[in-house]
């Protein structure tokens, strides 16, 4: 056996190819979502498929294995960075190392091609276009289920490369009581009589002026556009492409303010992650989030937990208000808060406020498991979807354009991924729970529009360990104690109770 700092610099190297390869398939998929022709979508499926196999070729290889065989038999220290890299190593070849090569460039053509199935049929307002690339789609995914899974769960099989060690079981527990409480609090403010405007919000807004503010609005947060830069798709994403380039993208509404603007500011949240992790990390594997859910804690802390919170309009609304003065220029602090604050059930996920977010994610989570399990349909899912959002939200979608086809996650074959979404709104409040324990001057500093404290918090405590640490340890790092939905609860009582009036 050769030296273990021998061994380690040949991991090392081999794992800067492998993510190298991630990076250029992750550059072509930027392009794809948002300057490639359309007419380009055949070729672009055989170069990703290309740039994917390869890469598992390089990931199933008996030499790179091999040499994880001889790291893990090494007696690397448990504690430190090498052990936890060759773990997430040894993850993702075990995973690569039981899907067949085929498969690997299928799902890589087929979701090329579903995704613009996917734009056209939501365009038109067309699922009949769609429905023959979902199926599959979903009929490639439940061959991956079946290779990775060992015969488990396919849910949990695909679950488990989002967020490791979650089960379908183990969200329902999670879920339940937690859609149980926020159906009852949406019920509350829906009786409550107080009525919040928007209106505010849905006045002109110049897109150029939106971008400016965009932009101003992310960098004040921290995230560094010489490592970045933004641009506009059909549906907002962040991505790593590498650890100088990591990308955010919007969408603009001349008729409505927020989807820019908080989407900004989400997806804002998503890259100052990946701009944070430890430069020793960078091209090798624990380079990437923890998990989808603590990827997306971040996010929904500076969309929601500071976003829309009292002390950053407090200190960011006279700039606001100076960006737009036609449609602000009348209009106060507290007005604005409410507005941003609004409670309506309504049709877009992107687009709902807190209290109703996660009863979106709840819908989307119970139709991929149906339909990855056969219990339904391609053809039955727009009424499946209708019936759910009756039931849970009170409303019923107008067309398939505002209902089923709104989200691209199902083209590009994340399924399993929605759930995430509820767990990192459940991480992000108990994290800034302890970010306000640890930082007792936090409110004045994001009044005055400081968020250096705040960020520098982050990027001890979560951004730099990249995916070192489980995402249950890392909560436990971070904040003391396991994952407790009760400060989620807790913070959406306290908020809107008070804007609502409740007792």
């Amino acid at each position: 056996m050769r030296d273990v700092s021998e061994a380690l610099r040949a991991f090392r190297a081999e794992a800067a190819i492998l993510s190298d390869l991630a990076a250029a398939a992750d550059l072509l998929s930027w392009d794809q979502d948002t300057y490639m022709p359309p007419g380009a979508a055949a070729g672009r499926g055989e170069q990703e498929a290309t740039l994917h196999a390869l890469r598992h070729g390089r990931l199933t290889d008996p030499a790179y294995t091999g040499l994880l065989d001889e790291l893990e038999a090494s007696g690397l220290d448990p504690a430190g960075s090498d052990h936890a890299m060759v773990r997430v190593a040894r993850r993702t070849a075990s995973r690569a190392g039981r899907m067949p090569r085929r498969l690997v460039e299928e799902l890589a053509r087929r979701t090329a091609s579903a995704r613009v199935a996917w734009a056209k049929a939501r365009s038109e307002d067309r699922f009949d276009l769609f429905a023959p690339e979902l199926a599959a789609v979903l009929e490639l995914k439940r061959e991956e289920a079946d290779a990775v899974g060992g015969g488990g769960q396919r849910y949990d099989a695909l679950l488990d490369e989002y967020e490791p060690g979650a089960t379908a079981a183990s969200l329902a527990a999670v879920f339940e009581p937690l859609k149980e409480e926020q159906v009852a609090l949406l019920a509350a403010i829906a009786g409550s009589g107080v009525q919040l405007s928007d209106e505010m919000l849905r006045r002109a807004y110049p897109v150029d002026a939106q971008r400016r503010v965009c932009e101003a609005t992310a960098a004040s947060f921290g995230y560094d556009f010489r490592r970045g830069r933004l641009d506009v798709t059909a549906h907002p994403f962040a991505i790593g492409i590498g650890a100088d380039d990591v990308r955010i993208t919007t969408r603009y509404d001349e008729r409505f303010l927020n989807p820019a603007l908080f989407g900004t500011m989400h997806e804002a949240g998503h890259a100052m992650y990946e701009q944070g992790f430890a430069p020793e990390f960078h091209r090798t594997p624990l380079a990437h989030g923890a998990s989808l859910g603590i990827h997306e804690s971040q996010s929904r802390l500076w969309e929601n937990l500071i976003g829309r919170s009292l002390p950053y309009w407090e200190g960011a609304f006279p700039a606001l208000r100076a960006a737009f003065p036609e449609a602000l220029g009348g209009e106060d602090v507290e007005s604005l808060y409410a507005a941003v604050n609004r409670v309506e059930s309504s049709l877009i996920r992107v687009e709902a406020d807190e209290v109703s977010y996660n009863l979106h994610i709840l819908v989307r989570f119970e139709l991929e498991l149906a339909l990855l399990n056969g219990d339904l349909a391609v053809k039955d899912l727009p009424a499946a979807w209708n019936d759910l959002y009756r039931s849970y939200l009170g409303i019923t979608p107008p067309s398939d354009a505002l209902g089923c086809l709104q989200d691209i996650h199902w083209a590009v074959g994340l399924v399993g991924y929605f759930p995430t979404y509820a767990l990192g709104n459940l991480v992000s409040a108990q994290l800034f729970a302890a970010a306000r324990g640890a930082l007792p001057e936090l409110d004045a500093d994001v009044r005055s529009g400081d968020f250096a404290t705040l960020l520098g918090w982050l990027r001890s405590n979560v951004h730099r360990h990249g995916s070192r640490y489980l995402p249950a340890e890392l909560i436990r790092r971070a904040t003391g104690s396991e994952l407790d939905s009760r400060h989620y609860v807790d913070y959406l009582k306290g908020k809107y109770g008070a804007l609502y009036g409740l007792a």
